[in-house]
C-alpha cells in the first residue's frame, strides 16, 4: 500500500469508529467525520505540495489484483497527474466544509456520517483511480451513498428527489457500464494509458464511436448537460444544504472530469468532430441556466439554475480544446466547487434560523445578520465573476479560449456572464436589503458556522488573485491533452 491507498483507508477508520460509538452520542459523531476529513484534507495537501510539475502520473500504485486465467484481468491502479490533483484536494476540502455544515443534521447521526464518509471514499476514488473499473466501482459508491443521504435526510419532497437522481444517475451508469466493457472487449485492458494509446492508433469506427458516446451520455447526466438537468434541481432544492455542498462542489465536477479524462484524452480524435456541437450545448446550459435562475423566487432554486449556466462555461473551455481553454474549465470547476459550497453553507445557516429559503420571506437580513451578508456578499460577487476573486479567472481562460477557435460563439457567451450578474445581484439585494415581510429571531452566524466560511472565502480570494496557485499543476498535463487533440 501506498500513500494513496492510506488515504483510502483513513474514511474507513472513521466509519470504525463511529460502529463503536453509541448511537445518542451525537457530539462524538461530528467529531469524529470532522477529524477523519481534517486528516484526510491534510494528506491531500502534502500531496500537493509534494508533486513535481510533470505530465506523467505520480505517487503511483500497480499491482495484480484479479485475474480471468489466461484471457487478461484487472489492475489495482492509483495515481495522480495534474488534471486529478487539484479536483482530489477540491473534494477532501469541501468533504471537511460539508462534515463541518453537518451540525444541522439532528437525526440518525451515526449513519448519516458513516455514508457521508463511504461517500468520500467514493469521490477520492474516482479521481485517484487510473483504470477504468476501479473509476467505476468508486463512481458506484459515490451514487448509492448519495441516493440515501437525499431520500433520508432530505426535505419534504426528498423521496422524490432521491428517486429522481436513482433513475437518472442509474442511466447513466448504465451507459458508463456498457462503455467500459466494451472498450475491454475491444482494446484488451481498462488502464487510462493504454487504452488511450489503443485509441489513438484506431480511426474511429462504428463500435468506437458507439463506446464514445455511451461515455459521452454518462458524463452529460451527471455535469449535467440540458436537457438532462432536471434531477439536479430537485436535488439542489429538497437535500440537506451539507449533501448539496458535496453535490454541487464535488459531485457535479465528476461530469467535467470524465468528459476531459475519457472525451478529451482518451478519444480526442472524436471530440474534434463534436467539438461544435459541445460549444452549442455550453451556450445552451450558460444562457438557458442564466434566464431561469432570474426568474426565480427561491434561493435553492436560484442556485440550482445557476449551476447549470456554470456548468456551461466549463463546456465550453472544453470545446476550445486548446491549453488556456482546458485551463479555464478546470479551474471553473474548482472555482464554482468552492463558491458553490460556500452558499449553500449559508443556504443552511440561513434555513436553520428562518426555515425559509423564499426570496420574499429574506428581505432586510443585513440588518441583525452584518457578518453573514457580508459573506454573502463575497460569494455573490464570486458567483458573478468579480475580479480578484476565482470566478473570473475561471470564465475569462474560457471565454478567452474559446475565442481563439470560435469568436462569435465566444461573444454569445460573454451574454451569459452579464446575466450571471444580473440573477446574482438581484437574489442578493432582496435577501440582504429588500424589505423585510417577516419578523425573524435571528442571531448572527458564531465562529462554528464562520471560520469555515471565512476558509472558503480565502481561498476563493486566493486562487483569483494568484490563479498560478492551481494552474501550475495543470499545465504540464493540460499541454499534452492539448497536443493531442490538434494532432
Amino acid at each position: 500500500m501506498g500513500i494513496l491507498s492510506y488515504l483510502l483507508v483513513i474514511p474507513f477508520i472513521g466509519i470504525l469508529l463511529l460502529l463503536c460509538l453509541p448511537n445518542k452520542a451525537v457530539f462524538y459523531h461530528r467529531m469524529v467525520s470532522n477529524l477523519i476529513t481534517f486528516v484526510v484534507f491534510c494528506v491531500s495537501i502534502y500531496l500537493f505540495s509534494s508533486f513535481s510539475i510533470d505530465p506523467s502520473l505520480q505517487f503511483v500504485e500497480h499491482t495484480n489484483w484479479f485475474s480471468f486465467g489466461s484471457s487478461g484481468g484487472i489492475d489495482y491502479s492509483l495515481g495522480l497527474d495534474g488534471l486529478s490533483l487539484p479536483m482530489l484536494v477540491l473534494t477532501t476540502f469541501v468533504s471537511f466544509i460539508a462534515s463541518v455544515a453537518s451540525i444541522y443534521i439532528k437525526k440518525r447521526t451515526k449513519t448519516y456520517f458513516s455514508l457521508f464518509l463511504l461517500l468520500e471514499v467514493g469521490m477520492m476514488g474516482v479521481f485517484l483511480a487510473t483504470n477504468l473499473f476501479l473509476f467505476f466501482l468508486f463512481f458506484e459508491i459515490t451514487f448509492v451513498t448519495m441516493f440515501f443521504l437525499i431520500g433520508i435526510w432530505g426535505y419534504n419532497k426528498k423521496e422524490r428527489a432521491a428517486y429522481h437522481f436513482l433513475i437518472y444517475n442509474g442511466l447513466g451508469s448504465a451507459f458508463l457500464l456498457i462503455a467500459i466493457v466494451g472498450i475491454y472487449v475491444v482494446f484488451g485492458s481498462v488502464e487510462y494509458e493504454t487504452v488511450r494509446k489503443l485509441v489513438a492508433l484506431d480511426i474511429p469506427s462504428p463500435l468506437s464511436w458507439t463506446l464514445f458516446v455511451c461515455l459521452l451520455l454518462a458524463f452529460a447526466i451527471k455535469l449535467p448537460i440540458f436537457p438532462f438537468h432536471r434531477w439536479m434541481l430537485l436535488v439542489h432544492v429538497e437535500a440537506p444544504p451539507s449533501v448539496v455542498i458535496i453535490h454541487a462542489g464535488i459531485l457535479l465536477k465528476i461530469g467535467a472530469y470524465g468528459i476531459l479524462r475519457f472525451g478529451v484524452s482518451m478519444f480526442s480524435s472524436h471530440m474534434n468532430y463534436i467539438a461544435t456541437i459541445l460549444v452549442v450545448l455550453g451556450l445552451i446550459n450558460l444562457l438557458y441556466g442564466a434566464i431561469l435562475a432570474f426568474a426565480q423566487t427561491e434561493l435553492k432554486r436560484v442556485l440550482a439554475y445557476s449551476s447549470i449556466s456554470h456548468m456551461g462555461i466549463i463546456l465550453l473551455g472544453v470545446a476550445a480544446g486548446n491549453v488556456i481553454g482546458l485551463q479555464g474549465a478546470v479551474l471553473q470547476s474548482v472555482s464554482h466547487g468552492l463558491i458553490s459550497a460556500l452558499f449553500f453553507f449559508l443556504v443552511g445557516a440561513l434555513y436553520e434560523r428562518t426555515k425559509s429559503t423564499q426570496l420574499e420571506d429574506l428581505g432586510g437580513i443585513a440588518k441583525s445578520m452584518p457578518v453573514y451578508s457580508g459573506i454573502l456578499m463575497i460569494a455573490s460577487l464570486g458567483l458573478l465573476g468579480l475580479p480578484g476573486l476565482s470566478g473570473f479567472v475561471s470564465e475569462f481562460f474560457s471565454l478567452l479560449g474559446l475565442f481563439e477557435k470560435y469568436p462569435i460563439y465566444a461573444a454569445v457567451g460573454t451574454l451569459g456572464l452579464i446575466l450571471a450578474a444580473v440573477y446574482t445581484l438581484r437574489a442578493l439585494m432582496e435577501v440582504s436589503f429588500g424589505k423585510q415581510q417577516k419578523i425573524f429571531t435571528t442571531t448572527d452566524i458564531g465562529w462554528k458556522e464562520g471560520l469555515p466560511m471565512f476558509a472558503l472565502v480565502l481561498i476563493i480570494l486566493s486562487i483569483g488573485i494568484y490563479p498560478d496557485l492551481i494552474s501550475h499543476t495543470l499545465n504540464g498535463t493540460l499541454e499534452t491533452i492539448a497536443s493531442e487533440w490538434r494532432g
